[in-house]
């Protein structure tokens, strides 16, 4: 089949500028094909290249003994003990789940599950952080829908418990909801697999599910700002199939345990071609590939639709060509394609052959490590007024007016369609806090969570961006869990707008100090640019998911407050209300700076809390809507009434950091204030469970009539 000519026009609906396009002439010393130009363009494009972002990303802590591997492979692994470890990361599909939500968010799931059992992981967890527009918007309705059911369909076909997440509504969102997806598993250290292809000849391997032309030209989409032609992206958008992918993940982790794998790579992002390219650029080699062997499930398919398909459930292997007999019968037993489509090269080339005919030949390394790497302008976000006088608000109906916005009302209509309890190791479900999982046959415990708080970032975006480490360590550190690292998944507006550009750079400053100091390194992670529609950016939302290790059960924090308990809080109160829950939901205003971090302080009261697991009955980390939200929460779950003494409202919804809400007996108070002597702790008693009312200061309610409110809006808005 004879191939498009080249034109300005089809350059320009590739996504290469001018000077991109006119590098590929300088590389090759000729017009590229029609083939040849679509793998340029997905391989250089935002998604595939991290042009805009590598040079700051290369700034990040992404070490530690506790860390075995980094970024740069398909997910981050982390040592735990025993022989054992922790293989993660988290993944944005923005766009696709904009444009077709189920499919969008299915696939988002599928590949990231792919990303952990690559790397020879079974999956043991998942969680989501999901971001709409508000909700009276006229697409809001159907993205949440349609996003929940792909998540969960996903999710719970395939058999992997979600944990853990968050969901949030702001108009930033109207025109471009964010979807990121995060996985993790286990595996032995002694059995991971990496993605470097090496030696000469070795075979080349088709795995999987057969390639259609769903997702032809997803990468470049998912690197574009939307507008008015959004209906015509929808074919880019992938097609998922859960039921194949779970056979995909026994077939590989059956065929690992034979020896046959030199290295592997799934199909994500780009298909083939970024899965060749990577596996090649990594082990120093070439690849040439065969696509007439490529198993296709739709007829005529072109080279350019074979190399640029993301049908999901694919990977490519390089075989130990001895043991290709055994490999085959693994595949086939599962009934899942096995095909050898081509071999790895001396040179730096990658060849892409299509019945005889040379479809593309291109220098392999400037597909990848030698692709475009741009210092965009930038400029620092402005510093933040401090927030003008906010108004005395009677507590009790501060309160109402975050559980009735779906910010703050309770998730269970979301989490309540996710199979929470599959596999039987989940410990803590989701809900409140990070959630948990057993170490199957071990006394072991592994903690989850997802955070950022996007408002802050857009004012502030350094003490933003500590602000979501720091939350994912109290979230942890809440539960018993000691920080062991964190995956990021960096979704911003356009970079070539340079105060896009600030607050990328600023976010990043931010994340690297906090996860230096809380120890807890970025081991993998995802960069998402142009979340855009017509030149409207979402807020900057850098998402931090972090893990931790619960050494044994003695160490859990998982209990309930108790009638009769005190209230403690541990850590200083300013009262802080820039940027805060209660100014945007009640006030309907958005200023003032984000409260500030302190490090310092974060890890001591944190160390604190794991420390001293055995002195109080239940505890819960503070952050949006402070004290009063977190003090009605802990009550709601344990069906126990709450009175707060303080009845000021930058008391009650001030959201300054590093501070825990403590529910202990009137002798766990005395001993926990002793051991906050000592350590140097602040530590107040600020109220006490009892009844069945939520009373701050003189004003009260009914602990039912808030909780209705509480269970029921988010089911009532979108249900």
């Amino acid at each position: 089949m004879t191939e498009p000519a080249i034109t300005e026009e089809i350059i320009a609906a590739h996504g290469l500028k001018p000077d991109e396009y006119a590098e590929i002439l300088r590389i090759l010393n000729r017009e590229p094909t029609f083939t040849e130009l679509g793998i340029f363009s997905a391989m250089w494009n935002e998604h595939c290249s991290y042009k805009s972002s590598k040079k700051h990303l290369r700034g990040l802590p992404t070490s530690g003994p506790q860390v075995i591997c980094g970024p740069g492979e398909n997910a981050g692994i982390v040592d735990i003990g025993d022989g054992q470890c922790v293989v993660f990361k988290m993944e944005s599909h923005n766009h696709p789940s904009y444009i077709e939500p189920y499919q969008g968010a299915a696939t988002g799931v599928g590949g990231i599950l792919r990303d952990v059992f690559t790397m020879g992981a079974r999956p043991i967890a998942a969680m989501n952080s999901l971001s709409f527009g508000v909700k009276d918007h006229k697409k809001t309705k159907q993205l949440v829908h349609g996003v929940v059911e792909g998540v969960g369909g996903y999710g719970n076909c395939f058999g992997v418990p979600t944990v853990g997440g968050e969901v949030r509504f702001h108009e930033a969102y109207n025109g471009n909801c964010l979807v990121n997806a995060f996985a993790a598993g286990l595996a032995d250290t002694d059995k991971i697999f990496y993605s470097a292809a090496s030696g000469v000849g070795m075979p080349v391997v088709y795995l999987g599910a057969k390639t259609g032309r769903d997702g032809v030209g997803g990468a470049t989409m998912a690197s574009a700002e939307f507008d008015d032609t959004i209906e015509d992206k929808r074919p880019t958008v992938q097609v998922g199939d859960p039921f194949t992918e779970k056979c995909l993940m026994e077939a590989t982790l059956e065929l690992m345990a034979t020896g046959a794998v030199i290295s592997i790579q799934d199909m994500g992002a780009a298909g083939l071609t970024c899965s060749a390219v990577e596996m090649g650029d990594k082990g120093g080699l070439g690849i040439r590939l065969d696509l007439e062997n490529v198993p296709q499930r739709e007829e005529n398919m072109t080279a350019y639709e074979m190399m640029l398909s993301e049908s999901q459930e694919r990977m490519l292997m390089v075989l130990k060509p001895e043991k290709e007999a055994e490999a085959r019968a693994v595949f086939e037993k599962w009934d899942l394609d096995f095909a050898i489509v081509g071999e790895t090269i001396s040179e730096d080339r990658f060849l892409i052959m299509h019945n005889g005919t040379c479809m593309g030949d291109l220098p392999l390394s400037t597909l990848a490590s030698s692709a475009p790497e741009y210092d965009r302008p930038w400029v620092p976000t402005p510093a933040a007024e401090q927030v003008a006088d906010v108004p005395q608000i009677d507590g009790i109906d501060g309160l109402k007016g975050l559980l009735a916005s779906p910010n703050y009302a309770s998730k269970a209509w979301v989490f309540e369609q996710y199979d929470t309890q599959v596999m039987a190791d989940t410990v803590r479900k989701p809900g409140l806090g990070a959630g948990v999982i057993r170490v199957h046959d071990t006394g072991k415990m592994l903690a989850f969570t997802s955070d950022v708080t996007p408002r802050y970032v857009k004012a502030n975006p350094v003490e933003g961006g500590k602000q979501a480490v720091a939350e994912a360590y109290r979230n942890l550190s809440a539960v018993g869990a000691k920080p062991l690292a964190t995956t990021d998944n960096l979704n911003f507006g356009n970079p070539e707008k340079p105060e896009i550009m600030g607050q990328f750079v600023g976010a990043l400053d931010g994340v690297g100090q906090a996860v230096a100091f809380l120890d807890m390194p970025i081991v993998s992670g995802n960069v998402s640019l142009y979340n855009e529609t017509d030149g409207i950016g979402i807020l900057p939302t850098p998402t931090i998911g972090a893990v931790g290790l619960i050494a044994s059960e003695d160490d859990l924090i998982s209990g309930l407050a108790q009638d009769g308990d005190v209230a403690v809080l541990i850590g200083e109160t300013q009262g802080l209300l820039g940027q805060s829950a209660l100014l945007y939901e009640v006030f309907n205003r958005q200023d003032g700076d984000a409260p500030h971090v302190d490090l310092a302080a974060e890890k001591r009261n944190g160390e604190f809390i794991r420390a001293n697991g055995a002195l109080f009955n239940a505890v819960t980390d503070l952050s949006d809507g402070g004290l009063a939200l977190a003090a009605f929460e802990m009550a709601e779950e344990a069906g126990v009434g709450v009175h707060l003494d303080a009845g000021d409202t930058a008391t009650l919804f001030g959201e300054d950091q590093a501070r825990y809400l403590v529910a202990c007996s009137f002798d766990q108070a005395e001993a926990l204030m002793a051991a906050a002597a000592q350590a140097g702790v602040p530590l107040a008693t600020v109220g006490k469970f009892t009844g069945d009312t939520v009373s701050f200061g003189t004003s009260s309610a009914s602990l039912s009539e808030l909780s209705a409110l509480y269970r029921g809006t988010f089911g009532e808005i979108f249900g």
